[in-house]
């Protein structure tokens, strides 16, 4: 485990009480490859690197113990090294440049996946989008193959683990369609909490869409578990005939055909940011 180093002035050759120069300093290395950066804006290196969209923070880490990564020139083997968002990161000699933040919101049809590929060969979220983003980008939270609705895509982890971490509670609202109608005391179940194999659930809202159609109701649930509400009417006897995410995070899919997709606004990405959003 790496232990956190402090920076102290004595034997660096900065005299206590001496005047910061208005400069902007470069990181430095000792023998070990190990950053000694006097900035505080400052991120782990594998983090840098998967934010090119080079690979992944575990890849990078493994780029960097066999020894293909340098920082300002010099080969950086010690996991854990941070450098500033300034310091010429390099890859087997070629320089690795920060990657655009992108944010799509898409209306995901029927019969697609969003996995990035699929050893089966069936269409991904991906397939429809590819030829237009060159960003690595991965999708926000689960949609199974035959569910439908809104999904986000980016390539921002920070904003990815808000989005989906339980601790951040984001409301989902889904609506669902059952083979038949939904008896009231299930209705009312769900609302107050089912067991199942990983443990208990219950909607944070729900209710019939049509009181004429019961077979048509309205969720609310934030759990990210896979296939939660499948399982959950599964659970009870009932088979579920369409599924459609209406709701995520303040987004909908108001002005998306099915299918289609749109880069977010400023407006939208700063609310999710910041989350101020109903």
């Amino acid at each position: 485990m790496n232990k956190k180093r402090s920076f102290k002035t004595e034997g660096t050759g900065i005299k206590p009480g001496r005047k910061k120069s208005g400069r902007k300093q470069s990181a430095r290395f000792d023998k070990t490859g190990s950053v000694k950066s006097k900035q505080a804006d400052k991120i782990r290196l594998n983090k840098f690197i998967a934010n090119t969209g080079l690979c992944s923070r575990r890849e990078a880490d493994i780029y960097i113990q066999k020894g293909l990564i340098s920082v300002n020139g010099i080969k950086v083997l010690e996991l854990g090294t941070k450098v500033n968002i300034s310091d010429e990161v390099k890859f087997r000699g070629e320089k690795l440049l920060p990657e655009k933040k992108v944010y799509i919101l898409m209306n995901k049809p029927k019969d697609v996946i969003t996995t990035t590929d699929d050893p089966q060969g069936r269409k991904t979220v991906f397939s429809l989008i590819k030829t237009k983003i060159n960003e690595r980008i991965y999708p926000v939270g689960r949609l199974d193959r035959m569910s439908t609705g809104v999904l986000l895509l980016t390539n921002d982890g920070e904003l990815t683990k808000k989005l989906t971490h339980p601790k951040f509670n984001k409301k989902k609202i889904y609506q669902v369609e059952l083979d038949r109608e939904l008896y009231k005391k299930d209705l009312e179940q769900i609302k107050s909490g089912i067991m199942l194999d990983d443990g208990l659930i219950k909607a944070d809202a729900i209710s019939y869409i049509d009181l004429e159609e019961k077979r048509n109701i309205g969720i609310e649930i934030h759990s990210g578990r896979n296939r939660i509400l499948r399982r959950i009417f599964e659970h009870l006897g009932y088979k579920v005939i369409k599924l459609d995410r209406v709701y995520f995070a303040g987004l909908t899919k108001k002005g998306l055909t099915r299918g289609k997709w749109r880069h977010l606004t400023d407006k939208e990405i700063s609310i999710l940011k910041q989350g101020s959003y109903n």
